[in-house]
C-alpha cells in the first residue's frame, strides 16, 4: 500500500486481520457492522455509517432487523446496506432452522424457540405462523398464516387445519408476535386457541403450545 492509499483501506485490512485472529468476540459491534458493511460499500470510510446506525436503532440485533423504511432514512443506506444486512438476517434464520429441521421438538426447543424470535421477533405487525409436525415430532414446514395490524390478527381454524392436512402433519405448534413486547396472552388469544385445538382434535392433530414472542 502506497502513502497516498486511502487511509480506509489500511483500517479495512487491519480490521479483517483482528477479526480472523481473535475469532470475533472481541469485535464490538461497530465493528462487526463495519464488516458487513464493506462488501455494500467497497469505497470510503464505513466506520460513521455503523456508529450511526447503532446510534439510531439502539443494538446490533435491531439494525440488522431494522425495517427498510426506517433503513432508508438513515443518510448513505441505500439498496447495496439494505441488501447486506437482509442478508445476514435471512443467512442467520436459516441457521438456525437448519438445526430444527427433521429433529423432533422436544430435542431442539431451544434452538426452535431461537428461530422463531429470529423469525418474527422483531416484526412491527402481527403475524400468526403455525409450525407443521410430522408423526416423530420433526418440523415439516414453517409458514405465516395471516398477517394483521399492530396489536391484531385474524385467524381462521378451518385454514390451519387445511394446511395440516395437507402437509400430512399429526400435530402443530402455533406462534405469534405481539409487537408491544408484551408476551401476556389476550382474551382473544386464549379464545382463538381454543377453538383451533378442537378445530384440530376432530381430525386426529395435536395443538402442542401456542406461543407468543
Amino acid at each position: 500500500m502506497t502513502d497516498d492509499s486511502p487511509h480506509y483501506l489500511g483500517h479495512r485490512a487491519r480490521l479483517r486481520e483482528r477479526f480472523l485472529g481473535a475469532g470475533g468476540e472481541s469485535i464490538p459491534d461497530y465493528e462487526l457492522l463495519e464488516l458487513i458493511l464493506f462488501s455494500a460499500r467497497p469505497r470510503g470510510d464505513v466506520k460513521p455509517l455503523a456508529k450511526e446506525l447503532l446510534k439510531r436503532f439502539g443494538s446490533f440485533s435491531k439494525v440488522i432487523y431494522a425495517d427498510e423504511t426506517a433503513l432508508r432514512e438513515v443518510a448513505e443506506v441505500g439498496d447495496a446496506v439494505i441488501s447486506a444486512l437482509k442478508t445476514v438476517r435471512v443467512a442467520s434464520q436459516r441457521l438456525i432452522k437448519s438445526e430444527v429441521e427433521d429433529t423432533p421438538v422436544i430435542q431442539s426447543w431451544s434452538a426452535l424457540m431461537d428461530y422463531c424470535k429470529l423469525a418474527m421477533g422483531n416484526d412491527k405487525i402481527e403475524q400468526f405462523r403455525v409450525l407443521f409436525l410430522n408423526h416423530r415430532h420433526a418440523l415439516i414446514a414453517d409458514e405465516v398464516m395471516q398477517r394483521g395490524t399492530v396489536n391484531h390478527t385474524p385467524v381462521y381454524p378451518r385454514e390451519i387445519v387445511k394446511r395440516a392436512l395437507e402437509h400430512s402433519a399429526s400435530a402443530v405448534i402455533l406462534l405469534h408476535n405481539h409487537p408491544s413486547g408484551d408476551p401476556t396472552p389476550s382474551k382473544a388469544d386464549i379464545d382463538i386457541t381454543k377453538k383451533i385445538i378442537e378445530a384440530a382434535a376432530t381430525v386426529g392433530i395435536t395443538v402442542h403450545d401456542h406461543v407468543i414472542v
